[in-house]
């Protein structure tokens, strides 16, 4: 067999390792081979035309670098995509930097937090991995780094393409672009947001050459592809090895815990054997001889560290790594060869391929490159590897003549069969183009990334998943076995969540994973987790047939400046101002709770006279959204036309997930024992699923209502029915169902209807989710319900604005709890339901009034109409970040201060007594966010304002609050 050159191992070998390998695919090389050529040269000639960074301005940190606090600025500067004097490219809106090299291939070797002067990249990976066809390809990326720590600018010109990745072939820049329509409602928010937000979008686009596409059609050559039979990172000793040492104290192969460290002296032997499963087809050892050898000065170290294979009749071989000489020998029965070039106590790898009567032999100093190979002659299979310290044949010949201790290191051995599958059609991909999106955003520490797969082949492609994001991240802390760990500084946010009411309904999509080819961290298991990962857990496994195109999850990541927890509030709180800027729509809401046109016209009548903006036929109202009858939408329609009249929305509730159609529609789980999300469910791509959906577009077109409070939202359930309508098997459900759902909630927004969902659909259009409150709480008795819910305020506001997420209050009896749960009769319990208004108004939290009216008595009214207006007259700041004094625990105050630097009102303190008598307290106040300095003027409860002085933006503030009683200072 002709010899071998370049045996791809490390990204791809790590598919494999998570267990995430795929089908390898091949086809004929030579039916391309006229194509290959002619792309090969197109390659080239456009990289040379769109690689240009000329005209683009020179990236100068100092010169970018904010001089304000950006969570305080009034103007912000804007972003911009720079050229760097070495030829690189730059992302920056001087708050943070990513920075991209051009040459050899496209890469990103630089993520740097401008506002601390920090690097946050510690190693260059892959821009992408995709799998398509069952085929693993990189995109972009830069290998032979010499170490994972830490990434120095020196370095990057060494840096060498992965020629198993697609490679760069041109750029583009544009203003960041709409990800869809949104028909804003001004009158329900603080201030106008621009969207689509400002910034810029760099986009990288990548292609196969020649070298990919001829490798990849090689079985041989991809070891990525093959069945891995065993593999052992040593990070202990397994029972499949026989160790073998001298007797001694001077000899260990379990170094100081370390499995694979040996402790030995030069002329020692410490090795770890086993028999070779009989299918073995690749071995590949990662090996470190460290010190051993180096003290004598000797070229010649047959005792050295290395990889023996032992035969059946008792021969044996061994490759033997010999520092002092820089060089790897050979012994291979009657003879002896050599490797020069080896870097002394630097990694190696070693592969061995059997091939029938001959077995070829490679090294590489990066486990991605290899040498070409040696081909040597194989008379029968061996029966065992040995690795470690062995005598010059690769034997356990013990010598009397020792030599100085040093310590060698067995990182990996791993043995792999055959390829997977031996057949294919690749003729897609010298057709194949990927894009990279990368976005700044104006005025945050903020970037988003994703990535486009064009199909231009005349061949359907199914794109089998999508990993988006692959970024070693400087590790925060360094633990030798830690047991939980501090994240590298880094909140992320995708447009694939789902299953929570938090931003943990990203975690099927985002993951910090530990990284096992940084060999050199503190972590002896390195299970340090340092690599942020973007890619669906499930996979997608989507069809894209000719001339389409796909796009995968968008990722945002949000650099923090602090570990301070309510700063790194303020800034996920602006994220979401920013990315998802229909959030801070924030109307006051009535739940009614029947749906007869008598009721419902009477609610929108009280609505109108206190102020309320919102109207929703709740759970139980009998409102049904799926009747799709004339008779329904018609009704439905003229509420609308009442509710608009008198300027009121209106809208109504249906249940999707926690509920089982038939067995025909539900989803059907993988295995007998699981279960979806809530128990049951129907599948969103089966009939009734699709129908459902039809129902709901045509119930909006129809009836022109204006919100939907969608209960028990799709939240991620699995499907492996394989005769539902919308989908094939398991493998693409869940991605169809989320997309179903995802594209119908995108198209309300752009309608302008209000979405209530429970489930963290904010990037795709929602507009609230729970506050964090539990159902049964509300069944309580009154006077519980008023500390609870404003500890829930509390809790619910570190990461979400106010208007993100909706409170509730029992007008009428809700999950049980009689008379002493409810309000009604409502006049007969004004203080209560005073106190529940003054803790949802005044924290900018508007909850769900749920029963048949808002008041039932002129002094009701009154009391409901005073908190209304008191929202309204203070909605701008109200509206705005809440910083969080001193949570409610029912023994003393507790109080929350909302800040709006850019207002007209900077900051409203709310200052709640839940006591039985008056208190006078004197709160300790920093106005920082308010961006009040050295003085104020402050109002109590809309009274006359006066001056105080402040220090620096501290302040003392007395208060005296009546018993059961709530104060609110406005500062100015």
């Amino acid at each position: 067999m002709k010899s071998m050159k370049y045996f791809g191992v490390s990204f791809g070998y790590a598919g494999i390792v998570e267990g995430r390998v795929l089908l390898n695919q091949l086809f004929k090389y030579r039916f391309f081979s006229f194509l290959l050529m002619m792309l090969c040269a197109t390659v080239q000639q456009v990289s040379a035309q769109n690689l240009d960074t000329k005209e683009l301005p020179l990236y100068d940190k100092t010169g970018l670098q904010s001089k304000e606090d950006w969570l305080l600025a009034k103007t912000s500067k804007k972003s911009g995509i720079y050229r760097t004097s070495e030829g690189n490219l730059a992302l920056s809106n001087g708050l943070v930097t990513r920075m991209f090299s051009m040459t050899p291939n496209g890469a990103t070797i630089g993520f740097d937090n401008l506002v601390t002067n920090e690097s946050l990249l510690r190693a260059v990976g892959p821009e992408a991995v995709l799998w398509i066809n069952g085929q693993e390809i990189k995109v972009g990326g830069l290998t032979g780094q010499p170490i994972g720590n830490y990434l120095l600018k020196k370095w990057i010109p060494t840096l060498k393409a992965d020629p198993f990745a697609l490679k760069l072939v041109s750029f583009t820049t544009n203003p960041i672009r709409e990800r869809f329509e949104w028909n804003r409602k001004t009158n329900w928010m603080p201030k106008q947001l621009a969207w689509p937000p400002q910034g810029m979008e760099l986009t990288f686009t990548y292609k196969a050459d020649a070298y990919i596409i001829d490798k990849i059609f090689n079985a041989s050559s991809s070891d990525s592809q093959r069945k891995v039979i065993f593999k052992d990172d040593f990070r202990e000793v397994s029972s499949q090895w026989k160790v073998v040492t001298e007797a001694g104290a001077n000899v260990s192969f379990n170094n100081e815990g370390k499995a694979g460290e040996i402790l030995a002296p030069t002329n020692s032997i410490a090795y770890a054997e086993q028999s070779i499963p009989k299918d073995t087809q690749v071995i590949i050892c990662k090996l470190n001889s460290g010190t051993d050898g180096l003290e004598n000065n000797s070229p010649y170290n047959p005792y050295g560290l290395g990889v023996s294979l032992v035969f059946a009749d008792g021969k044996t071989s061994k490759f033997c790594i010999q520092p002092s000489g820089k060089r790897i020998t050979i012994n291979h029965q009657d003879r002896s060869l050599q490797w020069s070039g080896y870097n002394p106590g630097k990694d190696v790898w070693i592969r061995i391929m059997f091939l029938g009567e001959k077995m070829a032999c490679s090294k590489s100093e990066d486990g991605e490159i290899f040498s070409e190979s040696i081909e040597l002659p194989l008379a029968s299979m061996p029966t065992a590897i040995r690795v470690g310290k062995t005598d010059p044949r690769g034997g356990k010949e013990e010598s009397s003549d020792k030599g100085a201790i040093g310590r060698s290191k067995i990182d990996q051995v791993v043995m792999l069969g055959e390829p997977l599958v031996k057949t294919t059609k690749l003729d897609y991909l010298s057709d194949l183009e990927v894009q990279i999106h990368y976005e700044v955003y104006d005025g945050l520490p903020l970037m988003s990334k994703w990535v486009t797969i064009k199909n231009n082949s005349s061949t359907e492609i199914l794109v089998n998943n999508v990993k988006s994001e692959h970024l070693a991240a400087t590790e925060v802390e360094s633990e030798a076995s830690g047991q939980t760990w501090r994240l590298p500084p880094i909140f992320t946010e995708t447009d694939y969540a789902f299953g929570g009411m938090n931003a943990k309904a990203n975690s099927q999509t985002v993951e910090w994973q530990p990284d096992p080819s940084y060999t050199t961290q503190v972590d002896y298991g390195l299970k340090n987790p340092n690599v942020l990962v973007c890619k669906p857990q499930m996979g997608i496994n989507q069809e894209l047939s000719s001339g389409k195109s796909f796009e995968s999850v968008r990722l945002w990541e949000l650099v923090f400046d602090s570990y301070d927890r309510e700063r790194r509030g303020l800034s996920q709180r602006k994220l979401y101002r920013t990315i998802a800027p229909w959030v801070t729509e924030n109307p006051s809401i009535m739940h009614v709770s029947k749906a007869d046109d008598k009721s419902v016209k009477e609610a929108i009548d009280q609505c109108a006279e206190v102020g309320f903006e919102m109207v929703i036929m709740t759970f139980g109202s009998g409102a049904n959204l799926e009747d799709g009858s004339a008779a329904n939408l018609d009704r439905m329609k003229k509420l609308e036309d009442y509710a608009r009249s008198k300027n009121i929305v209106l809208g109504g509730y249906s249940l999707l997930a926690s509920r089982s159609i038939n067995k025909e529609t539900d989803v059907v789980m993988p295995k007998p024992d699981m279960k979806p999300t809530f128990s049951k469910a129907p599948c969103l791509q089966s009939v009734w699923g699709q129908d459902y959906f039809k129902k709901l577009y045509t119930y909006f077109e129809t009836t022109g209502q204006g919100v939907f409070e969608h209960d028990g939202s799709y939240p991620g359930d699995i499907c492996a029915s394989t005769t539902h309508i919308g989908h094939k098997d398991l493998g693409d459900s869940q991605w169809k169902q989320f997309t179903e759902i995802r594209d119908f909630y995108r198209w309300c927004r752009g309608k302008g209807i209000y979405l209530n969902i429970p489930d963290w659909y904010f990037l795709n259009g929602g507009s609230k989710t729970a506050m964090g409150y539990r159902e049964t709480n509300w069944s309580l008795p009154r006077e519980y319900q008023e500390l609870i819910e404003r500890q829930n305020i509390f809790d619910g506001t570190w990461e979400k604005t106010p208007s993100m997420g909706w409170m509730f209050v029992p007008l009428v009896q809700y999950h049980g709890g009689g008379p002493t749960a409810t309000i009604e009769p409502l006049k007969e319990h004004l203080p209560h339901y005073e106190q529940r208004l003054a803790n949802l108004f005044g924290a900018g939290v508007q909850a769900c009034y749920r029963g048949p009216r808002l008041y039932d008595s002129p002094q009701t009214m009154v009391l409901v109409k005073k908190w209304v207006d008191f929202y309204k007259k203070h909605r701008s700041v109200l509206d705005g970040d809440i910083i969080h004094l001193r949570r409610a625990d029912g023994r003393d105050y507790d109080a929350i201060l909302h800040v709006n630097p850019l207002g007209k009102e900077k900051g409203l303190l709310m200052v709640y007594n839940p006591l039985d008598e008056p208190i006078v307290r004197e709160i300790d106040v920093d106005l920082y966010y308010t961006g009040l300095k050295n003085q104020a003027a402050v109002s109590e409860n809309d009274g006359v304002s006066r001056k105080q002085t402040l220090t620096g933006t501290k302040t003392k503030l007395k208060v005296t609050i009546p018993a059961k009683s709530q104060k609110w200072f406005v500062f100015n």
